[in-house]
């Protein structure tokens, strides 16, 4: 059996910028690009669907509502030394949305992708 895609979408304010800061930050390869409007990158099994302005995914829907960046679901990321990896961002210029917590699974902390959309960095204890 092939690998399996696990396909998550964002929505971003530019397409490029959020290109350029998941393949530089994080190490993910883009796939294709249509700016404005859309781009995909890749990271292992994750495909994530960078959602632009002027894409279909960002049409109001029936209700009026329109979609937008932000909230509270994020991708989860796991590391194997999160001291380092947030040393790393930190000195990219990269946001956090808060310290680093830990409980009883492990460490995670948020970072903040630059439309507002959260990564979840996480160490296992």
């Amino acid at each position: 059996m092939s690998e399996a895609l696990v396909n998550v979408r964002y929505m971003v304010d530019d397409v490029e910028t959020s290109v350029r800061w998941y393949t530089e930050n994080f190490g993910f390869a883009l796939l294709s690009s249509h700016p404005p409007a859309f781009a995909d990158v890749k990271l292992g099994s994750l495909r994530l669907l960078l959602s632009g302005r002027t894409s279909s995914a960002r049409r109001p829907m029936s209700d009026g509502e329109v979609p937008h960046p932000g909230g509270w679901n994020r991708i989860h990321l796991v590391v194997d030394d999160l001291a380092k990896e947030v040393a790393r961002l930190k000195t990219a210029g990269v946001s956090f949305r808060n310290d680093i917590v830990t409980g009883p699974g492990g460490s995670q902390i948020l970072v903040i992708d630059p439309s507002g959309n959260l990564i979840e960095l996480f160490q296992p204890a």
